[in-house]
């Protein structure tokens, strides 16, 4: 079943293989015909398809250091017990109140506009700075840390910060590579909010700009001879193709990094004894 599920991106990657006569007769299934690598000099020559994987690639980055350092700060705390953090259950209860409810798409609008974050790399990014799922798993596996570790740190002069630095993060790694890989493919693939903050094309994330302008043929193309030739000897089931395999590309070259701390971390953060 497992392998079932890559035979779409099979297809895909033979359609932007093959070329458009082998296209429109329906010839191409899961190997190209009449291999062709034109889909890719067009897409790698389009100005918009690179700056949107250019605004992509700053997202994830910005992003991921955003959300990890906010996950880690908050998950910390809350691992604690109630005797060493008060009200604890209280402040757990206020993050997971906001999993199940928001004050909604117009007020969270209205609040990114009144910060002056419209057009900007940031309203990609702290809107959801706190991901509250990742919080949970990080500090379901903080809470299952030996606790003798920090009260040895303790003992020795070391303070919080230090503990957590020092200690809890390093015995942290497949927790912290697991909701890393989520923050990743999280940002990646996210294209709402490119569309709904973005007002200018020209500042869309790679999954805002294939949700919108590689689902239709790009109009203005027609002005340019350059790509009138390509078009001419292209199909655009082959355009289209070749940029949402691209787009997939960064993924799938992270995740076997992070593949062996994926299982074991999810698990580990996932149990509360």
């Amino acid at each position: 079943m497992s392998l079932v599920c890559l035979l779409p991106l099979i297809n895909v990657l033979a359609v932007s293989f093959s070329s458009a006569a082998a296209i429109e007769g329906g010839k191409v299934t899961l190997w190209p015909v009449e291999f062709t690598t034109r889909a890719y000099t067009f897409v790698a020559s389009k100005k918009e398809f690179l700056t949107s994987m250019g605004i992509s690639v700053q997202r994830v980055l910005l992003g991921v250091v955003v959300n990890m350092l906010l996950t880690i700060l908050t998950a910390y705390p809350l691992s604690k017990e109630i005797t060493q953090l008060r009200f604890r259950t209280g402040y757990a209860w206020i993050f997971v109140f906001t999993m199940l409810f928001s004050g909604g798409l117009i007020p969270t609008y209205m609040v990114v506009r009144e910060f002056g974050l419209i057009d900007s790399l940031w309203s990609l990014v702290l809107p959801g700075a706190v991901p509250i799922f990742n919080v949970i798993l990080m500090l379901n596996f903080f809470r299952n840390l030996p606790k003798e570790l920090s009260e040895s740190a303790f003992i020795d002069g070391a303070g919080h910060w230090q503990t957590l630095w020092r200690i809890i993060v390093p015995l942290s790694m497949p927790s912290i590579a697991t909701v890393t890989l989520f923050t990743i493919v999280g940002h990646w693939n996210e294209w709402f909010q490119g569309l709904i903050y973005m007002n200018d094309p020209i500042h869309y994330p790679l999954a805002s700009y294939l949700q919108t302008i590689v689902v239709k043929l790009d109009m203005t193309q027609l002005n340019d001879p350059t790509a009138l030739r390509f078009l001419s000897e292209l199909n655009d089931r082959a355009l289209r193709a070749a940029q949402i395999f691209l787009g997939m590309v960064p993924v799938l070259c992270v995740y076997p990094f992070l593949q062996r701390y994926f299982m074991s971390g999810i698990v580990l953060g996932s149990v509360k004894e």
